[in-house]
């Protein structure tokens, strides 16, 4: 390899239409490869790249071109199997160093696919790193496509046209727009991406066996029994037909193009499948084939070999180790996984990381009469991981609620930050197992978590998940989320035929602080007119926002049977949720739903749970999202007087060595200044002490935490964490989210502390750690808090240079095997 390669600048990368392609430094080998690049291009994209025709390139051009330094001369290739599609490189100005040329050239065939963009953000990063701030690009006035990729950048940029050229002047100073476009191009792509696994036109099976019970044959049948729309292809190395279609030796002895490959074969020969779906032009793989992370070390470095390998060649992987895909949209009616009861079409979209769990959950998906939309299971999530599968259930019309079984987080922050998004239009309900340990599953691409618990929840819920405890809760969730509308407020009407159902009922209530309105209690004679006008007179009183309908039968005589098609009356009607404990059923009970045509259950229908606790709440859950949803996302304040240039020079000085520091007082307190915070250390401490702390965490990048400074906030862990950086409404939820918070707000008449100035202080610290990710960790401790503003009178800081820039902050990439997980 050439001395000084810079292996970060690699990366693997979505296109705008979903397939994949490798990106890296150019090399002095890559001679040849040039060549034969440069032979395919068309003389059009040749003359608007040299201004002149130009057939070929010189071997001394070839020479100038790859022989870079990874300073002053910088390329990167884009390369989609053994081929160059695409060059990108920079030239530093002589005579101003922080500014450089900047041009680019993409394959005619593979022109449209985005390229040009994402070559744009992996350049400019790679030039930020070395120093250069601007870049000057030469484009032929009716060059209009690569005119609009540097203008759709989002940089600040200036233009000026000169002798029939257009100058172009980009500040890589990354903007809000820029790191706004940047998000936007990486949800359409990985978006698309889902797209092409979930509605593929044809599926090959490969390893589909004639033995009864094995992976490859249930995959197959699956398929067959589901009515795919589209045809399915058996692999088999001998059989003619299996399961009574005809089979093929192999993938590439199919006469027809093949979209989506389930691979079911040892894990030893999933590579020369790989390499066979590359050359037949397969989109995306699902390998269900065991073996791989799960195993150990080795295991390990054969599932990296397998994504590097299908991502080389424009594939995205589902697995190995999982379950498998299924889209329920009639239009496809895809299974094709290893579950022998699929559920029906309905609005929730599932991802499972586990495939062991998968079977269980859809049986139980089923068991409830949910519907789906689309599900997916990850196994090993070497690649397709959930934050791929918010990106396409935002913008999926047949979604209305994302359920999500996590047993890992691969890219924390950029989940969070998909969740706040997707959650202002659809609900997100989680489970994330490991509580107790925060580990992470062997074959599983992710690192540990090193927050505490509580403090994952409570970043969760700053993004609008709903996280509940157990897979039970999270069905009783879904069923409510998935056909009844949300809650206007918290208050909640309970009618009931039974005295002890409706005071089980309202303890739950009171407990989860919901406010019960009072009791309708209808008696155990209650028929259906009772439940009728009941019912009635709760959803039409406007202090109640939702409804609890108990109903049990009476222990003496019969009941009677057309109580359930009152209340599915009158709920289906209202804007009003109603939930329901119906006859001790579970899920959604034919009596209370309004049907599709193939006797689905449609919006409107009235979920039941076998008991009043269930189903307070699974209320109460949606009750706090619905609150979540309406609450304003808040501004995020620019503090004018801040130095942000001064503080970064003052870090980068302070770690010239490359050593972490532990700054002294006066060092910490210069660069608080930068940020208009000012230590005073007057001893006298009126008031209430608190703490403030700023963290690099290198799953989440920077966490702010608040609490009380005294022991018994330290033994009971008192502590609130949120995402930095904060907008003045998470700064207000995190100050009140701690148990001692009434100790600030005026407890038993004591004088209330200025809120406001410490809701400012902790707006300014995160913002610190946000822009200086060198920052470990800033602890303000004591701040003394009053009621004519907040003291810092301590603090301790410790800097240290990241393993590699925030993910958030860089250009789009898939996570690669030797980094922490990304994508």
């Amino acid at each position: 390899m050439t001395e000084g390669y810079p292996v970060q600048w690699e990366a693997d990368v979505v296109l705008s239409d979903g397939g994949t392609a490798h990106l890296r430094p150019i090399r002095r080998d890559d001679a040849e490869l040039l060549r034969v690049f440069y032979a395919r291009l068309s003389p059009e994209s040749i003359y608007y790249r040299f201004f002149s025709p130009r057939p070929r390139l010189t071997d001394r051009e070839i020479e100038h071109f790859t022989g870079v330094d990874y300073d002053r001369r910088v390329g990167l290739i884009a390369t989609i199997g053994e081929e160059m599609v695409a060059v990108v490189r920079y030239d530093r100005l002589a005579d101003a160093p922080e500014t450089a040329e900047v041009a680019f050239l993409v394959e005619d065939a593979h022109q449209g696919r985005g390229i040009g963009a994402v070559l744009l953000e992996h350049i400019a990063a790679a030039a930020r790193e070395r120093g250069v701030r601007r870049f000057v690009a030469s484009v032929l006035p009716d060059n209009r496509r690569m005119t609009r990729v540097f203008r759709e950048a989002g940089y600040q940029a200036e233009q000026r046209f000169e002798e029939g050229v257009i100058e172009l002047v980009l500040d890589l100073e990354p903007t809000e727009t820029s790191m706004e476009v940047m998000a936007a191009r990486e949800h359409r792509a990985e978006s698309r991406s889902i797209q092409r696994l979930l509605f593929p036109g044809s599926v090959a099976v490969i390893g589909a066996s004639r033995a009864e019970h094995t992976v490859g044959q249930t995959v197959l049948r699956n398929l067959l029994a589901g009515d795919f729309s589209g045809p399915v292809y058996p692999v088999h190395p001998t059989a003619t037909a299996v399961a009574g279609v005809r089979a093929y030796a192999s993938v590439l002895e199919i006469p027809d193009d093949v979209d989506l490959a389930v691979v079911a074969v040892r894990a030893d020969a999933v590579h020369e499948v790989v390499e066979q779906c590359a050359a037949k032009g397969v989109r995306g793989l699902v390998v269900v084939s065991s073996g791989f992370g799960e195993t150990g070390p080795e295991g390990r470095a054969s599932q990296e070999e397998l994504v590097r390998m299908a991502r080389a060649y424009g594939m995205r992987v589902v697995g190995p180790n999982c379950l498998g895909i299924a889209n329920t949209d009639p239009e496809v009616r895809l299974n094709a996984t290893l579950a022998p009861t699929m559920p029906g079409r309905g609005p929730i979209g599932f991802f499972s990381q586990s495939g062991a769990l998968g079977i269980a959950i859809l049986q139980r998906t089923a068991e409830r009469g949910l519907g789906l939309s689309t599900f997916v299971s990850a196994g090993n999530r070497a690649d397709v991981s959930g934050n791929d599968l918010m990106q396409y259930w935002e913008e999926d019309p047949a979604t209305k609620a994302v359920l999500l079984y996590l047993e890992s987080l691969g890219n924390p922050r950029k989940f969070a930050r998909l969740a706040r998004r997707l959650g202002r239009r659809k609900p997100i309900v989680a489970v994330k197992s490991g509580r107790s340990t925060q580990g992470v599953p062997i074959g599983h691409a992710a690192r540990a978590l090193t927050l505490p618990d509580h403090a994952v929840s409570a970043l969760f819920e700053q993004a609008g998940v709903i996280r509940v405890e157990d897979l039970s809760e999270l069905f009783d969730v879904a069923q409510l989320l998935a056909y009844q509308p949300l809650p206007e407020g918290d208050r909640i009407a309970i009618i009931d035929n039974s005295d002890s159902l409706g005071l089980l009922a309202q303890d739950a209530a009171t407990a989860l602080g919901l406010q019960v309105r009072p009791r309708i209690d209808l008696g155990p004679r209650a028929d259906a007119d009772d439940y009728e006008a009941g019912l009635a007179s709760a959803l039409q009183d406007d202090s109640v926002d939702a409804v609890v309908a108990l109903f049990t039968p009476p222990t003496i005589g019969g009941y009677d049977l057309r109580v359930p098609e009152k209340i599915l009356r009158l709920a289906a009607a209202g804007p009003k949720p109603v939930v329901a404990t119906y006859l001790g059923s579970e899920g959604m009970p034919v009596d209370l739903r309004v049907t599709t045509p193939d006797g689905s259950p449609a919006e409107g229908s009235v979920p039941s749970y076998p008991a009043p606790e269930d189903a307070v709440r699974a209320l109460a859950y949606v009750i706090r999202y619905a609150q979540w949803r309406r609450r304003p996302a808040g501004d995020m304040p620019e503090f004018e007087d801040a130095d942000r240039r001064r503080a970064r020079t003052l870090v980068e000085g302070w770690l010239d060595s490359g050593a972490p520091v532990h700054a002294t007082p006066e060092q910490a307190a210069e660069l608080l200044a930068c940020y208009g915070i000012e230590v005073d250390r007057d001893d006298a401490r009126a008031g209430v002490p608190t703490r403030i702390v700023t963290m690099e965490d290198p799953s989440f990048g920077a966490v702010v935490s608040f609490g009380l400074a005294d022991e018994t906030a330290a033994l009971l862990d008192d502590r609130a964490y949120r995402l930095g950086p904060l907008s003045d409404v998470d700064a207000a939820e995190l100050i009140r989210a701690i148990r001692t918070a009434p100790l600030l707000l005026g407890h038993r008449g004591a004088e209330p502390v200025r809120v406001a100035a410490l809701e400012e202080l902790v707006m300014r610290v995160s913002r610190l750690g946000f822009d200086l990710p060198e920052v470990a960790r800033l602890e303000l401790n004591p701040v003394v808090a009053d009621g004519s503003g907040a003291a810092v009178r301590e603090v301790a800081l410790r800097l240290e240079r990241p393993l590699g820039p925030r993910p958030e902050l860089g250009p789009r990439r898939l996570r690669g095997p030797d980094t922490a997980p990304i994508a």
